[in-house]
């Protein structure tokens, strides 16, 4: 099956299948690096470095990144 005939099927699905489709793609978006970062995230593993660049933040030792690039 081509690309434009998957196109073609999609126009002709309702909404509902449309978001399970889209639901499907997400999902199997996801390669063995994205579930990792997931799991890490969600076992806490960057709490600590969330909880750092939010103080940052607040402490004003952060620039926008507009500027970062015209620094590098």
């Amino acid at each position: 099956m081509s690309v434009n005939e998957i196109k073609k099927a999609i126009e002709h699905l309702s909404v509902e299948e449309r978001l399970e489709l889209m639901q499907w793609l997400n999902q199997s978006g996801d390669d063995d690096w994205d579930l990792q970062m997931k799991r890490d995230a969600a076992a806490g593993k960057f709490d600590k470095l969330i909880k750092e660049s939010e103080a940052e933040y607040r402490e004003g030792r952060t620039i926008k990144l507009e500027r970062a690039a015209q620094i590098s």
